[in-house]
């Protein structure tokens, strides 16, 4: 973390704008960046296309994510020359863009036809946008994501574990719709034997180190109140991030950790979360949409045996946002190369070829064909989720919030450390100060 805080913070070049070329010349060879995950194996079977077209090499440099911001923001600061091409996390907008390191693409975008109005409207605030709320894009919304939910659908479906949470529940078992039933559910699997094995009822995200807390246990703030401000753009926290609402959610989180996680589930995240449910531990587990289409292919797990849902509602409907925009990384030597990429990757059919790769276009080309929600078994759990997502803070100093963040969750839910309300009146505290420094308060 202390590595993000400086490469986010200590770069000192200008604002980078950029205007587009009249033509746009072939680059020999492009190297694009992103995360290690199944995605990005996709992203390298979609680009043959473009190479085919073009003529240009793609490269590819995937970074696991434990090491993905920390390896690719010091590239950055650092002025490297790895990258041409960058799939970078939402949160790494505000950054990025006033630190010069991403290419403003208006002027591209206008010159090519490529309208933002064609992309899903969350997709492109959270993708593509800084400051929040204005036309001024950064990024072509690139990867379409959110924390999600799958189940042991065969566990669910056994006519004797129906009965029994019938008897005891008076409601027929079926995927969690609200935070109050997901636990429900996870209390009712947790312990129980299935298949001669002792199983738990959930896996969440309880890692400390990167984001993995916050990413999970924002799955139950949103839906409970939690926001980040009383008025968009005043950083006014006081009563938004610490209100009774929002200390019921981080309550919820905690209580569902503390019933029926696996032992030892400590500091866990993406892989740990697909590991338990893999191996038959857990009846339920949260994760991103990206995993979803492996997770189905999975032998074991898969197929007929999993089913997926949306993030349970509670008093608003609300899902934790994942997914990226593609940047063009203004130290690239390969800038028309570069934007060709960006200009082919937004076509249509190029959109749509790479959801059924199984990459996560947000296209309305994609998204709006009458066949998509039955596309995949998660499609149409996709679509409400993308139009419900809410982001943690895109700020320059986002690595200092998520730090915070992460700290006083981990400290409360896992390190039984005080309680939920003196967890969030301790972040309007740390988050505070940190917006003071900046100037902003």
């Amino acid at each position: 973390m202390k590595t993000m805080k400086q490469a986010l913070l200590g770069a000192t070049s200008a604002l980078v704008l950029f205007t587009a070329a009249p033509n746009l010349a072939k680059a020999d060879e492009l190297t694009l960046c992103w995360a290690a995950w199944d995605p990005a194996n996709a992203l390298v079977e979609l680009s043959k296309d473009f190479t085919g077209q073009s003529g240009t090499t793609m490269k590819f440099e995937f970074v696991p994510w434990p090491n993905f911001a920390d390896r690719i923001l010091n590239e950055l600061n650092s002025g490297g020359k790895l990258c041409d091409l960058l799939i970078g996390d939402s949160q790494w907008l505000g950054g990025s863009a006033e630190n010069g390191y991403y290419v403003k693409l208006n002027d591209f975008f206008d010159k090519e036809g490529i309208k933002m109005s064609d992309f899903a409207d969350a997709a492109v605030n959270a993708y593509a946008t800084w400051p929040k709320g204005t036309p001024n894009y950064w990024a072509l919304p690139a990867m379409g994501d959110a924390n999600a939910w799958f189940y042991r659908k065969d566990w669910f479906a056994k006519p004797e574990i129906q009965a029994e949470f019938k008897q005891k529940y008076g409601r027929d078992l079926a995927a969690p719709a609200t935070w109050d039933e997901l636990k429900q559910v996870a209390e009712f699997f947790n312990g129980r034997e299935i298949d001669g094995k002792k199983v738990y009822g959930a896996a969440i995200f309880t890692e400390r180190a990167s984001e993995g807390i916050t990413m999970g246990a924002t799955g139950a703030l949103y839906p409970y109140g939690f926001k980040y401000e009383n008025t968009p753009g005043k950083y006014d926290m006081e009563g938004a991030v610490n209100s009774p609402d929002a200390v019921a959610g981080l309550e919820a989180y905690k209580a569902l950790y503390k019933c029926c996680t696996p032992p030892g589930y400590t500091d866990a995240y993406m892989g740990e979360s697909l590991d338990a449910f893999k191996s038959g531990q857990v009846a339920m587990a949260m994760n991103w949409f990206a995993f979803f289409p492996g997770l189905y292919k999975d032998e074991k797990v898969g197929g007929d045996k999993i089913g997926f849902f949306v993030n349970p509602k509670e008093k608003v409907a609300a899902s934790t946002l994942g997914g990226q925009g593609i940047s063009v990384v203004a130290n690239t030597d390969n800038m028309e190369g570069a934007l060709a990429y960006i200009k082919w990757f937004a076509q249509p059919d190029v959109q749509k070829k790479w959801w059924s790769l199984g990459g996560y276009a947000v296209h309305k080309a994609v998204l709006t064909d009458p066949s998509f929600p039955e596309s995949q078994p998660f499609a149409a759990d996709f679509l409400v989720a993308m139009n419900q997502v809410q982001d943690f803070w895109q700020e320059p100093s986002y690595a200092i919030l998520l730090q915070a963040m992460q700290k006083r969750l981990h400290d409360y839910v896992v390190a039984d450390k005080g309680t939920a309300k003196e967890a969030l009146d301790g972040l309007v505290a740390d988050w505070t100060e940190v917006f003071k420094d900046d100037g902003k308060l």
